[in-house]
């Protein structure tokens, strides 16, 4: 018998999150994802800059194309707190751009009422983003982010501003330089393999981010959008100047040519949160929408 997936009840969303459901995310008993809620008692080491390896070429042809739409439901206090979509735009001077876009539904809003974007325009041969641009309101909080990428020199430019005032600031990388909104989609190219090492920076939150782990192999989902093999991600993310403040995350991308993201765990600043697809359309294709079946079982 497959183990099914447990809701959770002490989880909280933030607008960052909403934005790196993947990041910038095994059929996990209740036990072990309760463990993303609190320091272990001895942290693995953080991976220095020479042990963060760039990550393989992305595979060709892309998985996804323009006008690909992927739904999510987003799960917290062991309900539906909002809903999340993923959309590839057409090409714009250049670069291909990533747009998720997310917002809290009536009963979350009572905790915390999110609603915000965020697009990563990428390098449409190398999938590394060029540009990260980020507009999300987080109850009366307006915030804003524009990031520009520098890859020879390693590094990114920040303008912040919140609520109108606005900050700049410099934030370099190891190896790799990714963005919150992008990284699925990089991942989704990658040769996967089981026990395939990753290693990457990536933005969020107006700080980088180092996110490293492992594919664990893959496995069988059944889910209300359909029946799947899917490879089983699991990492942690840090940040890079706060290297012991942790989040765990687990990720499933199908086996299959279009390389869905199903779902992803991630332990946030209250809790635990799921993004789990409902529904994905591309052009020429059915639209798939999920149907009300119960968990999801893995």
């Amino acid at each position: 018998m497959r183990p099914t997936l447990p809701s959770f009840t002490r989880s909280a969303l933030v607008a960052a999150v909403l934005l790196q459901p993947f990041v910038t995310l095994a059929a996990a008993p209740a036990a072990r994802l309760a463990a993303a809620d609190k320091p272990a008692p001895a942290l693995p080491p953080f991976p220095t800059d020479a042990e963060c390896l760039a990550l393989p070429a992305v595979r060709m042809p892309l998985a996804f194309q323009t006008g690909e739409t992927l739904d999510y439901d987003l799960d917290a206090l062991g309900a539906k707190a909002g809903r999340m979509t993923m959309k590839v735009l057409p090409l714009k001077d250049g670069a291909l751009p990533i747009e998720v876009t997310a917002e809290t539904n009536t009963f979350f809003s009572k905790v915390r009422r999110v609603k915000g974007s965020g697009t990563s325009y990428m390098n449409p041969r190398t999938l590394r983003p060029v540009r990260y641009f980020e507009d999300a309101t987080e109850d009366e909080v307006h915030r804003v982010a524009d990031v520009k990428f520098h890859p020879r020199d390693k590094r990114v430019s920040l303008v912040s501003t919140i609520d109108g005032a606005t900050n700049q600031w410099d934030m370099g990388w190891a190896n790799e330089g990714l963005d919150v909104a992008g990284t699925i989609y990089v991942l989704r190219q990658l040769p996967f393999k089981a026990d395939l090492k990753v290693c990457f920076d990536a933005y969020g939150i107006r700080r980088m981010w180092r996110t490293w782990g492992r594919v664990v192999g893959k496995e069988h989902i059944s889910m209300p959008v359909g029946e799947f093999d899917a490879w089983h991600i699991e990492g942690v993310a840090a940040r890079i100047d706060m290297p012991n403040a942790r989040r765990e995350i687990h990720v499933w991308i199908t086996d299959d040519p279009r390389r869905l993201p199903l779902a992803a765990l991630g332990a946030i600043d209250l809790g635990t949160i799921r993004a789990t697809l409902t529904g994905f359309s591309r052009p020429g294709d059915k639209q798939t929408r999920a149907e009300p079946k119960g968990n999801l079982k893995w």
